[in-house]
């Protein structure tokens, strides 16, 4: 992609290239299965190359079993944490699926209304940031603007 394209809309179009992959629990590569932190993999490698950091095997219920805030702390290791309220098309949101657990989603803003995401049972799709996900947007963050 050229240079010029800002990183935002370089995100964008890198989640957009990922619709239609198939969930697979764990995974990241595109066209064969990711998770929704697969995807966020992705789209980290397609800008930059390597991961700043292998994640650790997981298993479909992790969060709720370690009790830690896992996701959003390897978020704001990696990302640059912004305001909710500014969140632009290529941001990336975490989510608490359970209102009283920790942060174990995570999406790409595709626009004003809505998301780039991978979750159980579904390939990676673009879908409404509903009221329902809206309710449980726990954080925002950018790509850093280089690697890091």
């Amino acid at each position: 992609m050229k240079r010029t394209m800002n990183l935002r809309s370089r995100v964008l179009v890198e989640a957009r290239r990922w619709i239609g992959t198939p969930y697979r629990h764990q995974g990241s590569c595109r066209g064969a299965g990711c998770d929704c932190l697969g995807l966020v993999r992705g789209i980290w490698r397609s800008l930059y190359g390597d991961e700043p950091e292998a994640p650790p095997a997981y298993t479909p219920d992790w969060a709720e079993r370690c009790g830690g805030e896992t996701l959003l702390e390897a978020a704001q290791r990696h990302l640059v944490e912004i305001d909710i309220r500014a969140v632009k098309p290529g941001d990336v949101l975490l989510f608490r699926p359970d209102l009283n657990g920790p942060a174990k989603h995570c999406a790409i803003v595709s626009g004003p209304t809505g998301i780039i995401h991978a979750y159980w049972g579904r390939a990676v799709a673009e879908t409404s940031l509903s009221h329902w996900w809206q309710r449980r947007l726990v954080a925002a963050f950018a790509f850093p603007q280089r690697g890091h």
